[in-house]
C-alpha cells in the first residue's frame, strides 16, 4: 500500500494595506532608514490599523482565498490549526475564532504558540493527521498582529516587526510530492532572551505591569541573533543530510524573515545560491508565525511540481526546526 502524505494543495495569504516605512519610524523613535536597512534588511512593513481588528482579521481573507483557489467551501474543512502568538484573545483560540467567521461549521481547531517557529509546528502537527488517515483537509494558518505588543519607542524592536500572515490546505496524497520530512526543536532557557514579560498566569496584567511597559516584547537582541544563526543553519543543513539534499538539489529555500543576515547565514550554509532564497522581509517586516506562509503565498508562480524545499525557522521559546516537502501542484 502507497504511503500517504500530506500536500500543500492550496495557499492563501493576507497582508494589511497600512504601511510603516522606515522613514515613518523615524519620526517616531531615534533611527534611521540606513540603520535599518543594513541592520535588518527591512524596508517598510504592514499595520493592521482597523479598530478592534485581530489576528483573525488577518487570517480569515488567507483561508478565504485559498478555499476559493481549490474550489471547496468552508464547510469541507476537517481541522484549522493556527500559529499565532497574537491571538485575539488569551482564549478561546484564534482558530476557532477564524472557523466561526469563515463559516467552517464542521472543523475542529487549535492554536499552537511556538512564536517565530509556529508556521512550521503547526504544519508538522497537520501533516500527521493527514497521514494516519484521519482527516482529508486541514488548514495550516500562520498569523501574527505584531503591532499589539510592539513598544514604538523601542528602536531594538519597532523596526523589526509587521502584521500579516498567511495559510495553506493540507490534503492526502500517495504521490511523491507532500512532506516529506520534518524536524523541530525547542528550548525553554531562551525565554529569558525573548519573551512577553507580563499577561500570563506568572505576571497577571496589573497596573505597575502596564506602567512597566511589560506587555510589549523584550528581546535582547545579540543573544537572540546568535542562537539564531547558530541553530536556523544546523537545523537546515540537518534536514538536508538525512534526506540526500545538496544545494544543487534544493530548488527553493524559504526562511523565518527575521533579519537578512540570519537568512543570508542559513543560506550559505547549505551552499545555496542566493536565486534560490525566497526574501520578502523588505516589504513586509517579520511578521512572526506569518513569514514562511507569506513567501509561499507570494512565490507560488514561480513553484513547479516536485520542487524540493526546505522550510526553516527560529523563533522566541527557543523554538526552530525545518520541513522538507515537494511541491504538490503547477500553478
Amino acid at each position: 500500500m502507497a504511503k500517504i502524505r500530506a500536500a500543500i494543495t492550496a495557499i492563501g495569504g493576507y497582508v494589511p494595506e497600512d504601511i510603516l516605512s522606515n522613514d515613518d519610524l523615524a519620526k517616531m523613535v531615534d533611527t534611521n532608514d540606513e540603520w535599518i536597512t543594513s541592520r535588518t534588511g527591512i524596508k517598510e512593513r504592514r499595520i493592521l490599523k482597523t479598530p478592534g481588528g485581530g489576528a483573525s482579521d488577518i487570517a480569515v481573507p488567507a483561508v478565504l482565498e485559498l478555499c476559493e483557489k481549490r474550489g471547496i467551501s468552508p464547510l469541507e474543512i476537517d481541522l484549522l490549526i493556527c500559529g499565532t502568538v497574537t491571538g485575539d484573545y488569551n482564549f478561546p483560540s484564534t482558530a476557532n475564532i477564524i472557523c466561526d467567521k469563515i463559516g467552517a461549521k464542521n472543523a475542529w481547531s487549535f492554536d499552537v504558540g511556538a512564536a517565530c517557529s509556529g508556521f512550521i509546528y503547526s504544519l508538522s502537527t497537520g501533516s500527521q493527521f493527514i497521514e494516519t488517515g484521519k482527516y482529508k483537509k486541514v488548514v495550516v494558518v500562520g498569523v501574527d498582529k505584531m503591532s499589539s505588543i510592539i513598544n514604538y519607542e523601542d528602536r531594538a524592536t519597532c523596526v523589526i516587526f509587521g502584521d500579516g500572515g498567511g495559510a495553506v490546505l493540507l490534503e492526502p496524497t500517495e504521490e511523491e510530492v507532500g512532506i516529506m520530512d520534518f524536524e523541530l526543536h525547542s528550548d525553554g532557557s531562551g525565554a529569558q532572551y525573548l519573551r512577553q514579560p507580563a499577561g500570563g498566569s506568572v505576571k497577571p496584567a496589573s497596573h505597575e505591569t502596564v506602567d512597566n511597559l511589560e506587555h510589549f516584547v523584550f528581546q535582547e537582541g545579540k543573544q537572540v541573533f546568535k542562537f539564531a544563526v547558530i541553530n536556523m543553519a544546523d537545523v537546515s543543513e540537518s534536514i538536508m543530510k538525512k534526506n540526500k539534499l545538496t544545494g544543487e538539489t534544493v530548488d527553493w529555500l524559504v526562511p523565518h524573515q527575521a533579519n537578512l543576515r540570519i537568512i543570508d547565514a542559513t543560506a550559505h550554509r547549505m551552499e545555496l545560491d542566493p536565486a534560490k532564497v525566497m526574501i520578502n522581509i523588505q516589504k513586509f517586516g517579520n511578521t512572526t508565525s506569518g513569514t514562511i506562509p507569506l513567501c509561499l503565498w507570494e512565490w507560488e508562480k514561480k513553484l513547479k511540481k516536485g520542487d524540493n524545499i526546505i522550510l526553516s525557522a527560529f523563533g522566541g521559546g527557543f523554538t526552530w526546526g525545518a520541513v522538507y516537502l515537494k511541491w504538490a501542484y503547477n500553478s
